[in-house]
């Protein structure tokens, strides 16, 4: 009767002892994590020595080019195009490399502004030696894109040629048959600098 009694004790002490135990290991699971603090940082790695003090106005800066829009001046950079030719006469005319990646001549139509690049005419400081490129959509507008397809504007032979300085002069020439445009598909990455109304 007693060795029932105490058995029956025993088995009721090692369930409350076992619930116990249970109920502080959920307590402990729950509980939020004590984060480790971090190592305090004793010296700067020797890969980025001397950086600390680094000005970074100091890298060298990408010339701009000038060019027109709407009948006013703009600057604007080219840093990639698609064509390795064209590449080498940017990166000779600006004295700074031009990265050629043939991609861009991938990229989909809706994608892309124009440049009008004239390749004879008035001689003056355009990639080929004659006039400032002609831009349109400038940013902000719906229509802007540092990407812009090169557009090649001839004039015609016995035309006189004279300075253009906006999209609407180059359509209005072509529409009397004083120009013609060729788009060969070559691509080139040319950020806007300062235009009408902004700058970066």
């Amino acid at each position: 009767m007693v060795t029932r009694r105490m058995n029956g004790i025993s088995r009721l002490f090692v369930i409350t002892l076992l619930l116990g135990v249970l109920a502080l290991l959920a307590a402990a699971c729950s509980a939020p994590a004590t984060p480790t603090p971090l190592p305090p940082v004793e010296a700067m790695p020797e890969d980025m020595e001397g950086m600390e003090g680094m000005d970074m106005g100091d890298a060298p800066a990408v010339p701009a080019g000038m060019a027109y829009l709407d009948g006013q001046e703009i600057r604007f950079i080219h840093t990639e195009v698609s064509d390795a030719a064209v590449g080498e006469v940017l990166t000779n005319m600006m004295n700074s490399p031009v990265i050629v990646v043939p991609a861009l001549a991938k990229a989909p139509q809706e994608m892309l502004a124009k440049v009008y690049v004239f390749t004879n005419g008035v001689e003056g400081m355009g990639p080929l030696g004659f006039q400032p490129d002609v831009f349109d959509n400038p940013p902000g507008s719906a229509g802007y894109s540092p990407l812009r397809s090169i557009i090649l504007v001839t004039w015609a032979d016995g035309v006189e040629a004279r300075e253009l300085k906006s999209l609407a002069e180059v359509t209005e020439a072509e529409s009397k048959g004083e120009l013609s445009m060729e788009e060969p598909g070559i691509v080139v990455n040319m950020p806007f600098i300062v235009w009408p109304g902004g700058e970066r």
